[in-house]
């Protein structure tokens, strides 16, 4: 490591090659253009090369060797870099980081973690969402969440649960006037997401699936935000809306469902023996998704029972 030049300098010369300027790399550095010269000279003398070659008092360009040495120099300083930003990401012994998509975090997972805070005050849960896969070992995550089949690699994985389909609206759409049947439905101003409608057609006895046009997101809470507002109405994953519709947020337009095809899984890292921050957390999941669980069963017999009360004859 002895051949290593002071960083200072490696940094004063990669930002000048970069900007093939003294006073911008100054300004991106925060120093003086003399202390830039300075550092420079210093480097020059140091590994015995010219790397800028002079052209008048305040003009230079990048010489060929300056021009390859700043080539490596700039991939180094960022793997310095990442290492860096990898290190500070590191999560402390009483924080908890969950990786999880943001529809997920935001609609069933945050209303459900004050209780984990309140059983476990010590631990810092810090969500991470994002639309991508992240790779649990490189980012520095605990747990994550995600919604697939499960065959992900280098990860420790447990099923939570799996999901269905249905279609909701606000309770002021279209003046309150709500389609009844699946011929209505279909017929209303549809919000898509990036999910088919074909398997709740076929659920619903429909010949053909519905035209996609109008508003359309890959995000899902922008899509229930859309429908909130009454824009239109939309076909989601009931772990996202149970709860807006026991709220009265949602209407269920029709007991008719699709079986979602990516169930949701709780996965770990296999770089290291689970913490006990992690089987903590991962233990108090699996009694949520089991509260939740039964409580969907709950709402299936009470709409079982209302169905035949409906049926029944009235006596007179």
């Amino acid at each position: 490591m002895a051949n290593i030049p002071p960083l200072t300098c490696l940094r004063s010369f990669e930002a000048v090659a970069r900007l093939g300027s003294i006073v911008a790399a100054a300004k991106e550095l925060h120093v003086t253009h003399s202390a830039i010269s300075q550092q420079i000279k210093a480097l020059e003398e140091l590994i015995g090369v010219t790397l800028f070659i002079r052209e008048g008092r305040r003009s230079l360009r990048v010489s060929e060797d300056g021009r390859l040495y700043a080539l490596q120099i700039r991939e180094s300083l960022g793997d310095i870099a990442e290492a860096t930003r990898l290190i500070k990401a590191q999560p402390k012994s009483t924080e908890l980081v969950v990786a999880v998509l943001p529809s997920f975090g935001l609609n069933w997972l945050l209303p459900r973690l004050p209780r984990f805070q309140q059983l476990h005050p010590h631990i810092s849960v810090r969500l991470q969402a994002s639309l991508a896969v992240s790779n649990l070992s490189r980012e520095s995550v605990d747990v994550g969440i995600r919604m697939g089949k499960g065959d992900w690699e280098g990860v420790e994985k447990r099923l939570l649960f799996h999901d269905e389909t249905l279609v909701i609206a606000a309770p002021h759409f279209n003046g309150g006037a709500l389609p009844q049947t699946p011929e209505a439905i279909v017929s209303s101003p549809i919000i898509f997401n990036m999910e088919s409608w074909q398997p709740w057609c076929q659920a619903a006895g429909l010949k053909s699936e519905v035209t996609r046009f109008g508003l359309c997101s890959n995000d899902s809470n922008l899509v229930l935000q859309a429908v909130r507002l009454g824009q239109g109405i939309a076909l989601e994953r009931r772990s996202l809306v149970h709860d807006a519709i026991q709220r009265g947020e949602f209407v269920q337009l029709s007991q008719v469902t699709a079986p979602y095809p990516y169930p949701y899984w709780l996965v770990l890292p296999d770089r290291k023996p689970s913490e006990a921050k992690q089987r903590v957390f991962s233990g108090w999941l699996a009694g949520e998704v089991s509260e939740y669980l039964d409580g969907l069963d709950q709402d299936q017999d009470q709409d079982q029972d209302q169905d035949q009360d409906q049926d029944q004859p009235k006596m007179t």
